[in-house]
């Protein structure tokens, strides 16, 4: 059987087709615009907690501002990369700043999920929904 080129040609564009859609799906997962209010459910070796985080996103730049009853208020900064989320904060931790670290990765537009670290002291996971 042999291949002629306008079967050897469509072959190709198909190919060609396919690897574009790809692509074009990866590229609207990295446009995953942050910016808005989050509900976080938190769960640590010290507890669980359901923060509120509120998210402004410029570029792979974040900022923000984090509100629960366990570590209080406290704005943030942070970056995006990619479907990769890191952001910091420092807390109150009965009259000591502590650090506090998120680091999550997309899921969809409207989620994410991740690790949180309090100063070293506590480790735990989260997830995030969009409000």
């Amino acid at each position: 059987m042999r291949l002629t080129s306008a079967r050897i040609g469509a072959a190709l564009a198909a190919a060609v087709l396919i690897s574009l859609a790809g692509a074009v799906g990866v590229q609207a997962q990295a446009k995953v615009d942050l910016t808005g209010k989050w509900m976080f459910e938190v769960q640590t070796d010290a507890g669980t907690g359901t923060p509120t985080v509120t998210l402004k996103q410029d570029g792979e730049k974040l900022t923000g501002h984090y509100s629960s009853q366990t570590l209080g208020e406290a704005d943030l900064t942070g970056t995006v990369k990619g479907q990769n989320v890191h952001f910091t904060f420092m807390a109150d931790l009965g009259g000591q700043a502590a650090p506090v670290t998120y680091d999550a990765t997309i899921q969809s537009k409207d989620a994410m999920k991740g690790t949180i670290d309090i100063a070293g002291l506590a480790t735990g996971t989260f997830t995030g929904k969009r409000q």
